[in-house]
């Protein structure tokens, strides 16, 4: 019943905020489960909604045993669609506001310490992977950022990088003198490389068959590579330490929001307490002995 709507507004959400197809997919999923919800009601007609409907859907979501990070999103994603509906006059009603959400518990992310980054980068690792963990710690990238990095978004001369976050937001990021030689390396590999095998790829990574790396490759690296440590890691967990370092040193909570092109604070402000936590840990330490 809602699907006309629904993939109008995932082409509003595509063209309008330059949303990335995960988040699209999320998106659809999310109201397409609504919807099916609603037909199993009855409910056919969009003026039909009701909050009650909305309430019977979420308590569904909790009988069937989804997280509270689930519901949430999918409240978001209910809400951001609505808003849409009323905005396109395609409704005059909100069934979803003033919805509470469900109390989260605040999980402190995971970080390595600077002798387990270390211990990383003392592997024998080829160029490509060399420069994969260098920028994913010393730029702070989402794994998703650095697969669509471009050779034209690497500034060697003045040691930025040019990426894309969320929204295809675009920020600049410093990187460091290792940084800078791990990908200077990689790209007089990379340049012989495109030669052998006839790539006309933009994208700076590339696979062993010439074409753009995938996340999933960038995530088995980093998976692998997190066993020498003794640790269960992906790529946002050096992302996590880069900021959580930063903080420790002194950086501005604020730059440190811009560097991870965090649209919100808060969201940065969750590494404060990273580093306290980390302090306290230290402190007990070191008194213990």
């Amino acid at each position: 019943m809602l699907f006309q709507y629904i993939s109008e507004y995932i082409d509003y959400l595509s063209v309008e905020r330059g949303l990335s197809e995960n988040t699209l997919l999320a998106y659809r999923n999310d109201l397409v489960d609504f919807s099916e919800f609603l037909s199993r009601l009855g409910i056919e007609e969009l003026p039909d909604i009701s909050r009650t409907n909305v309430n019977r859907y979420i308590r569904n979501l909790r009988q069937e045993d989804f997280s509270p990070g689930s519901i949430t999103r999918k409240i978001a994603s209910l809400r951001g669609f609505f808003k849409w509906l009323i905005s396109s006059e395609y409704l005059s009603h909100d069934p979803t506001a003033s919805l509470e959400q469900p109390k989260l518990s605040r999980h402190l992310p995971k970080v390595l310490t600077l002798s387990e980054i270390n211990t990383i980068l003392q592997e024998s690792l080829s160029p490509w992977q060399r420069a994969v963990v260098e920028l994913l710690y010393a730029a702070g990238l989402r794994v998703s950022e650095l697969a669509n990095l471009k050779v034209s978004d690497v500034n060697l001369e003045q040691a930025y990088v040019r990426c894309f976050g969320k929204g295809s937001k675009e920020r600049l990021v410093p990187i460091g003198k290792y940084a800078v030689a791990a990908v200077k390396d990689y790209l007089e590999k990379r340049k012989m490389f495109v030669l052998n095998t006839e790539s006309d790829s933009k994208h700076l990574f590339l696979d062993e068959k010439g074409h753009d790396v995938s996340r999933q490759k960038i995530y088995l690296l980093i998976h692998e590579l997190g066993k020498k440590v003794g640790k269960n890691i992906s790529p946002h967990t050096l992302r996590h330490s880069f900021a959580t370092h930063l903080l420790e040193n002194g950086a501005d909570l604020r730059v440190v929001q811009e560097l991870l092109g965090h649209s919100d604070v808060s969201t940065t402000q969750l590494y404060t307490h990273v580093s306290k936590k980390r302090l306290k840990e230290v402190y007990f330490l070191i008194n213990k002995n």
